[in-house]
């Protein structure tokens, strides 16, 4: 078995732009839906309720091979520290927002039911260091390549408001 299989998904970036404005692609649904996902996905339903016990709603839609693709994915908001930490559970959920199992959604059996986003935020003075986990994404799953491609589509979109 690889040895990274079983580690989870963490990406760390330095942007050069404020804290602030690194928090707000975190916690404001506008923001957050304009680089959440992999390449060539879209977010057509982000609702965020940013306080602890606040629910997050998140819709997906893009292209595959197999045709068109919609996914959802709800949470609780766990932990917030205002710009420097918020943590976050994950599971796939349908389009009203009930939860899903994993052979509800074509995945193996074992595959965890829900899984938990940390972000982490350093103020740098002109920049701002983030570090994302997230724990129970394997990092070489299709899961952890679709989170760098969105820390991609991230950096692009702080560098067009910087």
């Amino acid at each position: 078995m690889n040895e990274n299989a079983t580690k989870d998904v963490q990406i760390e970036r330095t942007f050069d732009a404020s804290i602030d404005l690194i928090w707000s692609m975190w916690t404001e649904a506008e923001h957050f839906a304009n680089w959440y996902g992999p390449m060539g996905a879209s977010i057509p339903k982000a609702e965020m309720d940013v306080t602890v016990g606040g629910r997050r709603h998140i819709g997906m839609e893009m292209e595959t091979p197999g045709g068109p693709m919609q996914m959802f994915f709800i949470g609780e908001y766990r932990e917030i520290d205002p710009k420097t930490r918020l943590v976050y559970t994950e599971q796939m959920g349908s389009e009203d927002g009930t939860p899903m199992t994993a052979e509800q959604m074509g995945m193996p059996a074992d595959f965890p039911m829900e899984t938990h986003v940390v972000v982490e935020l350093e103020d740098l003075g002109s920049s701002t260091k983030m570090t994302m986990t997230h724990v129970g994404v394997p990092a070489d799953s299709p899961g952890g390549q679709g989170w760098n491609m969105a820390i991609d589509k991230l950096v692009a979109r702080v560098e067009s408001l910087s």
